[in-house]
């Protein structure tokens, strides 16, 4: 699937929690570190696509955003898949 499959499917699973994550590479002194973070959530889906979209719209280059649905009151770690970003080694050479 393509990045845009996974947020349509974000987008389609309405009455749901919306939850923006986004990746980035910093650059600290020498090193490069990983940092995941949430930076939007929302019940509108109307909202989370206009901010997803002016996200992506101003991201930095090693910037990444996806957009999560997720059920309320539910132990996210049950699930087959909740909102993670990989942020692998070669990423961070």
């Amino acid at each position: 699937m393509k990045y845009q499959d996974y947020i349509n499917m974000a987008l389609d699973d309405n009455g749901e929690l919306k939850v923006i994550l986004k990746g980035e590479i910093s650059h600290k002194a020498d090193q490069k570190i990983g940092i995941v973070s949430i930076v939007f959530i929302t019940r509108d889906v109307n909202k989370a696509k206009i901010t997803l979209d002016k996200l992506n719209k101003t991201k930095n280059t090693d910037d990444y955003y996806m957009l999560y649905s997720c059920p309320m009151d539910t132990d996210l770690t049950k699930l087959a898949h909740y909102p993670s970003l990989e942020i692998n080694k070669e990423d961070l050479i």
